[in-house]
């Protein structure tokens, strides 16, 4: 049976980021996920987690200036130092928090710059991130974002994230696959869930192509949910949506899929 984090960053805006953690809770999640925890200290998160019982499974590395427009800055030649500074940084509340898994955020391609001195820039970033990440045991993951949300990313299919995966070479760098990104760029979701499962760190669902709730548009999640149990996928589910109405409105999907389950 699939397990369900909430992302923060997304769900429960009703409420400061915060207070969030004790809202998911009480929705009925046992682990939450978000982008970015950096404006408040690490001991503040970990004590609104711990006091919620919840579990904080992944988030973002540091990713540059967001209000600039930057979306990770792993493949940007020159920003080296920087990276390996956000790498020190995640690793500080990672541990604070007993997070499993940091998401390295690839970045868009600057106008101007070579894509293939970029390519070679991430691979080398990923090398040293997944070597510091490896002394705590923390699973490093690399996603392929849809060009339409993020014009000029990167990374941006299923294919190029294994292929950069494989050229890092490090046991602990797996593919976070992002099932609405991978239906806007490719679809065909099941043949690549089955192909690159060996190589899956993470999995985040949304609806397409609104990214709504995951029981809105055109992908049937409960076809996949059992694919991924046939799979054997233990991980989590990364609930990365933008609720269409007040959060716990739109929960239906969960609930009714957590009893048809106990059923």
């Amino acid at each position: 049976m699939p397990k369900f984090a909430a992302n923060l960053s997304m769900m429960f805006t009703e409420v400061p980021f915060l207070d969030r953690f004790a809202a998911a809770s009480e929705a009925g999640f046992t682990a939450v996920e978000f982008l970015f925890p950096y404006e408040h200290s690490p001991e503040v998160v970990q004590s609104k987690a711990s006091a919620a019982g919840v579990q904080v499974t992944l988030f973002n590395m540091p990713a540059g200036d967001w209000n600039l427009g930057e979306r990770g800055i792993a493949c940007i030649p020159g920003r080296e130092e920087e990276f390996r500074a956000g790498v020190a940084k995640a690793l500080t509340y990672a541990t604070h928090l007993g997070t499993g898994s940091l998401h390295a955020m690839a970045g868009i391609v600057p106008q101007g710059v070579d894509p293939k001195a970029c390519r070679i820039t991430l691979i080398e970033n990923l090398k040293y991130a997944a070597a510091e990440l490896a002394k705590h045991n923390i699973t490093l993951l690399l996603e392929a974002i849809n060009t339409r949300d993020m014009p000029g990313f990167s990374v941006s299919t299923q294919m190029d994230s294994y292929s950069v995966c494989t050229a890092v070479n490090a046991a602990n760098l797996k593919m976070q696959m992002d099932l609405y990104h991978m239906q806007v760029m490719e679809g065909d979701l099941a043949t690549k869930l089955k192909y690159f499962a060996p190589h899956c760190g993470h999995i985040q669902i949304a609806g397409c192509p609104e990214r709504n709730e995951p029981d809105t548009g055109e992908v049937r999640y409960e076809y996949l949910y059992r694919l991924l149990d046939d799979l054997g996928y233990k991980g989590w589910l990364g609930c990365e949506y933008r609720p269409a109405g007040k959060t716990t409105d739109g929960l239906g999907w969960m609930q009714a899929f957590v009893s048809a389950s106990k059923a």
